[in-house]
This record gives C-alpha cells, sequence and structure tokens, in this order.
C-alpha cells in the first residue's frame, strides 16, 4: 500500500514539474541579424494548441504556437514571450529588426517566387567584395539546409546556383559568410497553371509594383482579370497591372484570372483559371542613397540616414545588362562613357538600396572644316 502511494506521489510531482517547466521561444530560420523584410517565424515550445503571446508584456491576439512575421520592420523589434495556460512565461526572446538592407544581395535570376510543383529557379548572390566562402541555406518550414554552390573564381563577386526540385509550399533562401548575409528570397509552388508573379521582396512605399498574370506554357492570353481582396480591379486585355507611387494601404491580398488557349488547340473554348492568391506586403523606405546631377554632368551621391562610416559605390548599366561596379571611395564623380548609373552606401554591416537612375549621353562634339584653296 505504501509503495502505491509513493508511485502516485511520484506521478502527481512529474505531472506538476512538467506543468511548471518554462517554454521556450525559437525562431526559424535561425537568423543571426534580421533585416528590414525579413520573414520570421517563431515558435513556442509548448504541446498545446494554444498559447499567450506577449510583446513587450503586451498580451497579442494570436493564440497558434507558431508566431508568423511576414515582412519584419522595425515595429516588430522588441522582448517576446510565450505562455503555456497558467504556466510560467518564456525568457525573453529579443528581436531587434536593423532598418537598411544586409551587405550582399540575393535575385532570381532565372525564373519566377511562383513556380510549379517541383519546378525550380536559378538564384544568384551579388557581394562587391567577393563571394569566396560564402554558404547559402534553406528553410522549408521544418528545417534548415545548406545549399550546394559551385566552385568560382577567387575575385568573383557573384555565383548562380540552382536549387533542387521545390516540392514544398514555401522555401525561404538565404546566404551568410562568417560575419555577414545576404536577403532573403522567398519562392513558392502552385498546382495551377496560371500564377500571379510580383517582385520576390516586400513593396516599398512610394516605389512602383507591378503585378504579373502568367501562364505556364502559353502566352496567348486574350483577358487578365486582377482582383485585391476578392473585389476587381483590373480587368485588361494585357497581362500586367501596374501599381504607381505604393502607399501602406496597397498591401492586401491580390490574384489574378487568365483567360488563354494553346498554340496546339485548334477548337473549344478558351480556358479560365484563377491563380493561388499572393500577399503584397509593403514596408516604410528602408535607407536609401540619392543621385543629383550637377549642370556639367557630375554627379554626387548622398544618404541622410546612413552611417557616417559608410563609403560610396558606384554602379553602371548598358542596355539592361547587369550592374557593374565601376568606382568607390569617391562621393562625387564624372562619367565619360554613355550609360545608366547609379550609387549606392556600404558600411560594414549593411548597405543602403540603389539610389535613383541617371542616363548619361555625352555631348557630341562639333567638326570645324576648314577648306584650303590653294
Amino acid at each position: 500500500m505504501r509503495t502505491i502511494q509513493r508511485l502516485l506521489l511520484l506521478a502527481e510531482f512529474l505531472l506538476l514539474a512538467r506543468c511548471q517547466q518554462k517554454p521556450q521561444v525559437q525562431m526559424s530560420p535561425p537568423l543571426e541579424k534580421i533585416f528590414l523584410g525579413d520573414l520570421i517565424l517563431l515558435r513556442c515550445s509548448s504541446t498545446a494548441s494554444e498559447v499567450t503571446w506577449y510583446v513587450n508584456d503586451t498580451v497579442q491576439a494570436q493564440r497558434n504556437p507558431s508566431l508568423k512575421i511576414e515582412a519584419a520592420a522595425p515595429e516588430h523589434s522588441g522582448r517576446y514571450q510565450c505562455q503555456d495556460g497558467n504556466g510560467p512565461k518564456s525568457d525573453d526572446y529579443p528581436i531587434n529588426v536593423l532598418d537598411h538592407a544586409p551587405s550582399a544581395a540575393l535575385i532570381i535570376r532565372t525564373g519566377q517566387p511562383v513556380v510549379r510543383n517541383g519546378g525550380s529557379v536559378v538564384l544568384q548572390l551579388d557581394y562587391d567584395d567577393g563571394v569566396k566562402g560564402w554558404k547559402c541555406w534553406v528553410n522549408t518550414g521544418e528545417q534548415t539546409k545548406t545549399v550546394r554552390l559551385r566552385r568560382s573564381d577567387e575575385k568573383a563577386v557573384s555565383v548562380s546556383f540552382q536549387p533542387n526540385r521545390l516540392e514544398v509550399p514555401e522555401s525561404v533562401f538565404w546566404c551568410t559568410n562568417q560575419e555577414l548575409r545576404s536577403n532573403q528570397i522567398r519562392v513558392r509552388t502552385s498546382e495551377k497553371d496560371v500564377s500571379l508573379e510580383m517582385y520576390p521582396l516586400p513593396a516599398v512605399v512610394g516605389v512602383n509594383l507591378t503585378l504579373k498574370c502568367l501562364v505556364w506554357g502559353t502566352d496567348r492570353v486574350t483577358r487578365a482579370v486582377f482582383y485585391k481582396d476578392n473585389s476587381i480591379i483590373q480587368e485588361t486585355p494585357q497581362t500586367t497591372y501596374q501599381i504607381n507611387n505604393v502607399t501602406e494601404s496597397t498591401g492586401g491580398r491580390y490574384k489574378c484570372e487568365a483567360t488563354y488557349t494553346h498554340v496546339q488547340r485548334t477548337a473549344g473554348p478558351p480556358y479560365q483559371v484563377v491563380s493561388d492568391g499572393q500577399d503584397v506586403f509593403v514596408q516604410v523606405s528602408p535607407m536609401r542613397a540619392v543621385l543629383d546631377v550637377f549642370a556639367d554632368s557630375s554627379m554626387s551621391c548622398s544618404c541622410r540616414r546612413c552611417p557616417a562610416n559608410s563609403t560610396y559605390r558606384w554602379y553602371k548599366t548598358d542596355n539592361g545588362q547587369a550592374w557593374l561596379l565601376i568606382g568607390f571611395k569617391q562621393r562625387v564623380m564624372t562619367p565619360e562613357e554613355r550609360g545608366t548609373y547609379a550609387c549606392r552606401f556600404i558600411w560594414t554591416e549593411g548597405r543602403s538600396l540603389l539610389s535613383n537612375v541617371y542616363l548619361h549621353q555625352p555631348k557630341a562634339i562639333p567638326i570645324t572644316a576648314v577648306i584650303v584653296i590653294v
């Protein structure tokens, strides 16, 4: 009898200890630094179906054990905690969202942010000081893996790579070296033949945004209807919808409906398919350089919010080619060749967005003809 009582007391003690155990807040993907526009998923280690979330000791409406921040902004900075029922709160989980872009850029070189299930894209990592020693990662929601990179030249400033087949709803890619990292790129999958495509990073206040209604395997689209929050915003024979001067009210859930056919289809009505919905997230304008042009065609680069220890980088492009680094350190420069120019500020842990652009066209040198009569 005494043995049974001891066992019951032990069971009660273990149950009480489990109830009093502190939950933990964990972040996925595991990021050491958080930049403007990053995707953050916080998880509470509790096994309960509902928990209470706190930010700076204020109760949040979210009750799911996972708290998703789709596009990090400075207002998301703070102390995060979770609590299971009336048990103890977790320790503080501090988050500080940096108000600038990371040091390196990750872009989609080939493909679209939405791919068919089983498809892929080609991504490109750009870093002005060289990509030697960089690694890239992919998070699929449950786990984080490295992405194999091909060996590049010792002085290469970019490297391209193609991930394996994408078969989960969303994959998040980013790259790091020992101290720095790139922005994230999110690639989603869809089973539908129609997709709504847009710039893969959050829209920026004051900048234009283009939405595209694309159909896999054909460009014979006769009609596209764009929706925001299930309301029609444009019906057109064109496959694009232009949003000029993005504001915070631009945010919402968008989709499109395409009417189309295929070349080999010679009879029957056209297809009509609605894409999956895509969320447009809007962020305030991060640190951006400003390019000013003077009467003598010289250019200056400035950035009011950038750190004092920043350096300058100048870039040039021709005919839509990739931006080429042409100079650094000097604040003012005079272009010598025809082309499109831009600048940005660089510092140890980050950089500004690329400035506005300037198309330089050298003035023609007048030719004076001299006629000599003998």
